[in-house]
């Protein structure tokens, strides 16, 4: 705001100074330059003076803006303020209100309780009023039974009150039922061991057969084993004839094999080394070596023979 102010000062110092400096051309050059000094001078004071005075003008301007701005702040503030206290109370009132309809809702799902409790014990009311209505009419009913337990008594030795009659009664109900209980329980029990060896039975039944199954089975195995038995010991007696002929004729190759180091060594007029007379295998590569080198060495003796009639019969020929 004061940068704005303060631009707005400027702006309207240079447009009064330019307005009141503006003078007409025509008048100017009639003028010394004296008298345009002078002139010039008292422009620039009324400038002077008619910019103080818009000046101090501003400065009241804005010093009014100014209050008003602070009076709209503080009313501002002020209605912030009230704004704050009515949503204050309005959430006070909603919380209010709240607790208002709950308890309402409480209070009336109290009273369907009451009510639905009233009504249950209406209803336990009447069963029990029919629960005594059926046992006056079994009083009346039984009384007869009464007169029938006094009379009982009063031809009985064993018996002095009507209570020992019926404990008698219950006691044997009771025992009664014990037995029918015990009866059932043995009924159960046999009917439980009945299917358990059933079952144990069926199980027998079924592992024995499947031991049938597989005793034929294993029979059937057993018959292949011998067969295959009989096929491998004639396979083995087989194996052990050429293992023999393999054998004997191993042992003949090893012999020739060791003559014929013998003689290598022997046109090599060298003696068969120690570590060479068991290992067939260095006899037979050196005797390859022996041999190849043998072969080239009669191979190069057939060129030099074949060679020497050659010259001969060249050096026979006459001169052309």
């Amino acid at each position: 705001m004061a940068d704005r102010g303060s631009g707005g000062i400027d702006e309207i110092f240079k447009s009064t100074l330019e307005d009141m400096v503006k003078m007409p051309e025509k008048e100017s050059n009639h003028l010394t330059p004296a008298t345009r000094l002078l002139e010039k001078r008292r422009e620039m004071a009324e400038v002077e003076q008619a910019l103080a005075s818009q000046k101090e003008e501003f400065q009241l301007k804005m010093e009014t803006l100014q209050q008003r701005r602070d009076e709209l702040e503080r009313k501002e503030q002020q209605l912030k303020e009230s704004l704050l206290k009515f949503d204050k109370f309005l959430k006070e009132n909603d919380l209010k209100r709240g607790r208002a309809l709950k308890k309402t809702k409480t209070e009336q799902e109290l009273g369907r309780q009451k009510d639905k409790e009233i009504e249950r014990l209406g209803q336990e009311l009447q069963e029990h009023s029919a629960i005594v209505k059926e046992q006056k009419n079994d009083m009346a009913r039984y009384a007869a039974c009464k007169q029938f337990m006094e009379s009982v008594i009063d031809y009985s030795d064993e018996f002095d009150e009507v209570h020992e009659v019926i404990a008698r009664y219950s006691t044997l109900e009771h025992t009664r039922e014990d037995l029918m209980e015990n009866e059932r329980e043995s009924q159960d029990l046999i009917e439980i061991q009945r299917a358990s060896m059933k079952k144990f039975t069926d199980d027998k039944n079924n592992e024995v057969l499947a031991c049938n199954n597989e005793l034929a089975h294993l029979q059937t195995r057993l018959e292949e084993a011998q067969t295959k038995t009989m096929k491998w010991e004639s396979e083995w007696i087989r194996i052990q004839t050429t293992s023999t002929q393999k054998t004997l004729l191993l042992g003949q190759i090893k012999m020739a094999t060791h003559n014929l180091s013998t003689l290598m060594y022997k046109h090599l007029q060298r003696r068969v080394p120690a570590h060479e007379a068991e290992q067939t295998l260095l006899q037979l590569d050196k005797l390859q070596t022996f041999l190849k080198d043998l072969t080239e060495i009669t191979h190069e003796i057939q060129r030099h023979e074949s060679a020497i009639p050659n010259q001969q019969l060249l050096r026979l020929q006459p001169l052309s």
